[in-house]
């Protein structure tokens, strides 16, 4: 495969080959098909689709979150986004930090399995060695019990006189631990809060009861499907956020072994993808069956003529 071959291949699946997605069911079409996309890009970059690409049609003149505020097709993008969250066709995460992650709801348990509380119902206890402070506990109780809630609901259940940097820190240390999701957005106020295991129980069900070697697996699988080839550190470079590297190198060896991956030469880089893809450039030739001679009609065939016919067999 050359390089240019590749580029074309991830141009269509990413939907940046002039055929932009406008509407609810292309948007559904899209996230299945990729699995998972950046909402921006980011920079550096990472090697992986974005929804405001597949808006666009193009992967040109594309705004940064820090720059999508003046950008129109980014509103009628996020518009677009939050249509996709709310009829749960997929799922937000909080994994790259500056840009919002889209998970297609297909594949969000795997997701779970890596990144999610395995008791998400219990409220976070905050400690010296907890990943949540006590504002994000008691966020997590409000939500909660008023959740579907907003920023503005929160602050006035929470008390006091908290900072906008406050709230966003507790909203933020729950959402990477997938306690809680956003499944709304509305300009006039602000985006919608609500616990995850409430939202999406059977997807958190599923994942509790998932392992991580075989989520990891699953999702890597994916990320090749989407990608359609990658080197090592490609695939470590997306995944770092959720497991560590030496994982993710045995998980990909894993299923090289079991011949689930193989290796394929792309402009001189050997790269991975999986084993059973078929893409254009490698179609391989069916083995042409042999037709059995049928005996003509009305002949009665004899042992003596199955031995003319087969010269391994005895002879009378």
């Amino acid at each position: 495969m050359t390089e240019q071959e590749l580029h074309q291949l991830r141009m269509s699946k990413w939907r940046v080959d002039g055929k932009p997605v406008r509407t609810l069911d292309d948007a559904r079409e899209f996230i299945e098909s990729v699995g998972f996309c950046l909402m921006y890009p980011m920079r550096p970059s990472v090697l992986a689709p974005t929804f405001m690409g597949a808006f666009a049609g193009s992967e040109e003149n594309l705004p940064t979150w820090q720059h999508a505020y003046a950008d129109r097709r980014a509103q009628d993008a996020t518009d677009l986004m939050v249509r996709l969250l709310r009829s749960k066709a997929a799922f937000e995460a909080n994994l790259f930090g500056e840009t919002n992650f889209l998970v297609a709801s297909s594949i969000f348990s795997f997701f779970y399995a890596i990144t999610g509380d395995r008791n998400p119902r219990q409220t976070p206890r905050p400690g010296t060695r907890s990943e949540y402070s006590t504002l994000a506990a008691h966020t997590f109780e409000q939500i909660q019990k008023h959740g579907p809630v907003n920023k503005e609901r929160l602050r006035e259940s929470l008390g006091g006189d908290l900072s906008d940097a406050a709230l966003d820190r507790a909203l933020n240390e729950l959402w990477s631990k997938l306690r809680i999701t956003r499944v709304d957005y509305k300009a006039s106020e602000g985006a919608f809060w609500d616990v995850l295991f409430r939202w999406a129980p059977d997807k958190v069900r599923e994942g509790m009861h998932m392992s991580v070697p075989a989520a990891l697996s699953a999702l890597v699988s994916k990320y090749l499907d989407c990608v359609v080839a990658a080197e090592q550190t490609d695939i470590e470079d997306f995944f770092a956020n959720l497991v560590a590297r030496s994982k993710i190198r045995e998980s990909t060896n894993a299923m090289l072994a079991a011949r689930e991956f193989s290796f394929v030469q792309v402009g001189g880089r050997s790269m991975i993808q999986l084993a059973r893809a078929r893409t254009p450039y490698q179609r391989t030739p069916k083995p042409e069956r042999a037709i059995p001679r049928r005996p003509a009609p009305n002949k009665r065939v004899t042992i003596r003529d199955m031995a003319k016919s087969n010269p391994k067999s005895p002879k009378e």
